[in-house]
């Protein structure tokens, strides 16, 4: 996990990556909790025998289930010191590029797009985070989030 001083140390990294995630495994009980939480018990997702017999061979994780999992990814990546509150600003695009089967471990790359100062010194900072999937060809997911910090 990389950790920075200051929220200003960011500002000369735009366009570089600031963080790299641990592995999560995303597994059967993850997403069935993610189910219940949300109410979303669709078939591809919580039954293992259909979903064996379906298009992806095997349960699939929810995408937004991948989504909720920005905050864990971040917490994991990088840490800016000296911060008195951050908080989730928004989502701009989202796109969910592959499928994750139940067992897939995954991970978040966090590229810092912008930077931009904010009155009551703090700063708006927007995020591309892509989310790999081990072993696969292309992310499952890649989100740009907006973060307002402020020290």
């Amino acid at each position: 996990m990389k950790t920075y001083e200051t929220i200003a140390q960011l500002q000369s990294l735009v366009g570089e990556v600031v963080g790299t995630s641990d592995w999560i495994l995303i597994d059967q009980q993850r997403i069935n909790t993610f189910a219940d939480a949300t109410g979303d018990h669709q078939w591809i997702h919580v039954d293992p025998e259909r979903a064996a017999k379906g298009p992806f061979g095997a349960p699939i994780a929810h995408g937004f289930l991948t989504l909720s999992l920005l905050p864990i990814f971040s917490q994991k990546a990088f840490a800016i010191q000296n911060v008195r509150m951050g908080v989730n600003y928004g989502l701009n695009k989202v796109r969910f590029l592959k499928p994750v089967p139940v067992d897939s471990r995954l991970r978040a790359h966090f590229r810092l797009a912008s930077f931009e100062p904010l009155d009551s010194n703090g700063a708006q900072l927007t995020y591309e985070m892509t989310v790999e999937m081990e072993g696969a060809d292309k992310p499952a997911c890649v989100a740009e989030s907006i973060v307002r910090v402020f020290a």
